[in-house]
């Protein structure tokens, strides 16, 4: 073998290698941070390949979308003594690009240990320190994420700007299995107790319905009796109306006759006093005396006296 080949093969080895050490890649969603010596160095690499000095530069990965911690086995110590266990704590946080250097260089690249992890057993203890068990298992349990949420993200902004808490997420803690049996105890009378109440609801909404039944069947039948009542009343008046109008129409009729008999009868009356006068009253005596006259036969002749004057009386004899 040529030596010149030998050395060649020598180079050619000895850049792959450099290559294989210095071409590193950066995940999408990360940034990669990079170590000199076990100084941070200034710069920051986005998603990709590239490269650094092998054997003294060192690269680490940051995450820079949602992620979640979890953070298990917490314990915890009521005001009352009694020793509980939060078995897993899921906090959903984000951190920002352009935060990631200065919270890297202050709090190194397992920054969520002194920011998530050791703040959620601090403030877990801070709660169950000042409240009771039964507050804490029962009563403020629906509380826990949301105050520890807001804690972290208040101690977040002030030491670790850039690093956002999205929500927290607690398990039902773990208690001693005396006090859990008489929790459950508890619970049991209560879901009965709620079931009774729920019965009696339910009795007193069926009574209240049958109660509004028989209001309103009353009051429908209430209606019908005004409005058969106003019916009769109106079917009277008008049986009235018509009666009084059959009355005006038979007084109105009756009047009308006596009217024309009365002015036949007026009528007459003036006929007959221009009828008789003193020459008719002559006519219809001597029509009279003329219809009454008897002849006698005999001897003797009565003689007619007519108490009129004398020329009617010589004028008959």
């Amino acid at each position: 073998m040529h030596p010149l080949a030998g050395i060649g093969l020598f180079f050619a080895l000895v850049f792959g290698i450099a290559v294989h050490f210095s071409l590193h890649q950066i995940e999408e969603g990360h940034v990669g941070v990079y170590y000199r010596g076990g100084a941070m160095l200034q710069g920051m690499a986005g998603p990709g390949f590239h490269m650094m000095i092998p054997l003294l530069t060192s690269v680490r990965n940051v995450q820079t979308t949602l992620q979640t911690d979890e953070v298990k086995n917490v314990p915890c110590g009521t005001s009352g003594g009694v020793m509980i266990y939060f078995d897993r704590i899921e906090v959903v946080n984000v951190l920002q690009p352009n935060a990631v250097y200065q919270i890297v260089k202050n709090y190194t690249a397992d920054y969520d240990k002194p920011l998530i992890f050791d703040k959620v057993h601090h403030e877990l203890n801070q709660f169950c320190s000042s409240h009771n068990l039964q507050e804490v298992y029962i009563e403020l349990f629906d509380q826990i994420d949301e105050n520890l949420k807001h804690a972290l993200q208040a101690d977040l902004t002030e030491m670790a700007p850039g690093l956002k808490v999205h929500s927290v997420r607690v398990t039902k803690p773990k208690i001693p299995e005396a006090i859990r049996k008489n929790y459950e105890l508890m619970e049991s009378e209560k879901t009965k107790l709620l079931i009774s109440n729920q019965k009696q609801k339910v009795i007193e909404k069926d009574a209240e319905t049958d109660r509004k039944k028989a209001v309103i069947e009353a009051e429908k039948e209430a209606q019908v009796a005004k409005i058969k009542y106003e019916q009769n009343i109106l079917e009277k008046e008008s049986m009235q109306k018509m009666e009084t109008i059959n009355d005006m129409m038979h007084l109105a009729k009756e009047k009308s006759k006596t009217d024309a008999e009365f002015y036949k009868i007026q009528k007459q009356a003036e006929a007959n006093r221009l009828l008789l006068n003193k020459e008719f009253l002559e006519l219809k005596r001597i029509e009279a005396m003329a219809t009454n006259n008897k002849v006698y036969f005999g001897p003797d002749i009565p003689n007619m006296f007519i108490s009129e004057g004398s020329d009617d009386a010589n004028r008959l004899s």
